[in-house]
């Protein structure tokens, strides 16, 4: 609801803006955008959803009461609280609503690929998958000492802690490869893309090989699957130790956060 709020406010040309910037086609209810009549279908259609305002409404209007009652089938592999103990499975705590939505919508569709996924995805409702995703927003990304959570890992090594820094905050210009916090956000939080805050290092790792090698290709108009393959193997096992060490949500610089 903050996010419907925020759309009152700032209006639809910079909610469009801002949903571009990370790489999200905005289009407005009723007035599609020009094409051509000859034009050819894509070969690929990365995803099937389209940022209107029906489905903006949809991914935002979840019951977070009713998300934590759906959540007990997920916490055996994503954690009672959001956190997996497995540094292969990804972190849910804290996960941004319309990203989550998206990515539940795309195992249904198949434009993401993952047996399990695919497979509870295709078992619930898409008024599911908007309940899930405003209960594990809620969700607090601390530490908790009682449970058994992989997040926050160890500290990268001082070389793979440069890489990852100048990555983050400037990218690489002579490759073509734009800061990571001009996507996922300063803080490693943005509305409309994947959070990093609190995210595992191996599964970031892997992420970033599999949309390199185009095995994960549902991000629109290719940001990541461009983004990856440019990255050398050193790169992305530094930025998988960066993030998943809880340096995401911190400035860059800082030191890594007590576990």
């Amino acid at each position: 609801m903050l996010f419907l709020r925020a759309l009152a406010g700032v209006g639809r040309i910079r909610l469009s803006a801002a949903l571009l910037a990370v790489g999200i086609p905005f289009m407005v209810s009723g007035n599609p955008p020009l094409r051509s009549s000859s034009a050819q279908p894509p070969l690929h259609t990365p995803s099937q959803i389209a940022w209107t305002e029906q489905t903006i409404s949809a991914a935002s209007s979840g019951d977070a009461v009713r998300g934590l009652v759906i959540a007990r089938r997920c916490a055996r592999c994503h954690g009672a609280e959001g956190f997996s103990s497995d540094p292969l499975v990804p972190n849910l705590a804290g996960m941004e609503t319309l990203t989550m939505w998206k990515q539940m919508n795309d195992f249904r569709d198949g434009k993401r690929k993952s047996a399990i996924m695919s497979i509870i995805a295709a078992d619930l409702a898409v008024k599911d998958y908007a309940d899930l995703a405003a209960y594990y927003a809620m969700l607090p990304t601390y530490p908790d000492p009682f449970d058994t959570r992989s997040f926050p890992q160890l500290a990268p090594a001082s070389t793979h802690m440069a890489v990852a820094a100048r990555l983050v905050e400037g990218g690489d210009g002579p490759r073509g490869i734009p800061p990571c916090q001009a996507c996922h956000g300063p803080i490693s939080h943005k509305i409309g893309a994947p959070s990093l805050a609190a995210q595992n290092s191996n599964y970031i790792q892997e992420e970033l090989e599999e949309f390199a090698s185009g095995h994960r290709a549902n991000d629109i108009n290719m940001p990541m699957r461009t983004i990856a393959s440019l990255l050398t193997d050193d790169e992305k096992q530094a930025l998988g130790a960066y993030y998943g060490s809880g340096l995401g949500s911190l400035p860059v610089g800082a030191s890594v956060p007590a576990k």
